[in-house]
């Protein structure tokens, strides 16, 4: 017996796989605070070395690499941050750092945008960070490598400019947690499952966009990501 929904239901975010027709269905999409020692620092914090921690972004919060998008609405200070995305291809109950790599299907370039303002309300108040982290438009993806067409994960380079100037540069080597750290970290909270992402945070040199800004970031060995705001 079929489902009737009373109004249709949302499409299902999906990306686009290099070199194949299939796409990746999202499922949902985990974030790494403060995964660089720099990015911690330039933001006035230290790096908490006992354990990796998360916030969530909704995955219709998706917006395809190259979009031309509006600028975020209520925010004096939206800021963009380059991230390396990891994107699950099976099941990850309860696994361990040498077996977590099992789960990774491949990885993508992705920008993390950030009302950076209402972040900064939030922490004030002590109060939960979605109105700063998780919003339309505000997990930018570009297609998706597979694991073992990427290889090994070591010191490739991250980098974005803004408006064609170098303002975020680093290598995958100074992520203070690593790829199987966190998805072993992160499987004793969550049932990992096929179409999850994890972006694992953003080097230092974040700042603010604005009308007309372009961003285009890369990570060696993956398909870029780019987008631009409408002036």
């Amino acid at each position: 017996m079929s489902t009737e929904y009373l109004f249709p239901p949302a499409p299902i975010p999906a990306l686009p796989i290099e070199g194949e027709t299939a796409v990746f269905p999202i499922r949902r999409i985990f974030c790494v605070g403060r995964n660089y020692a720099a990015h911690a620092a330039e933001m006035g914090n230290e790096v908490d070395r006992e354990a990796p921690w998360y916030f969530n972004k909704s995955a219709h919060a998706y917006c395809p690499g190259g979009a031309t998008i509006p600028m975020p609405p209520e925010t004096q200070n939206c800021h963009y941050e380059m991230e390396f995305v990891v994107a699950l291809g099976g099941e990850a109950g309860l696994i361990s750092k040498d077996e977590a790599m099992s789960a990774v299907f491949g990885y993508g370039c992705g920008i993390d945008l950030t009302r950076r303002d209402l972040q900064a309300q939030a922490k004030e108040t002590r109060r939960p960070w979605d109105l700063g982290k998780d919003f339309e438009n505000a997990a930018i993806l570009g297609p998706l490598t597979r694991a073992d067409a990427f290889g090994e994960i070591g010191d490739q380079a991250i980098w974005l400019d803004h408006d064609g100037a170098r303002v975020q540069e680093a290598t995958l080597a100074d992520m203070v947690w690593s790829v199987p750290e966190i998805i072993a970290h992160l499987s004793r909270f969550y049932r990992l499952m096929a179409g999850d992402l994890i972006m694992t945070g953003t080097p230092a040199g974040v700042g603010p966009v604005q009308p007309g800004s372009r961003l285009h970031g890369g990570v060696e060995g993956l398909q870029p990501v780019q987008v631009s705001f409408a002036g």
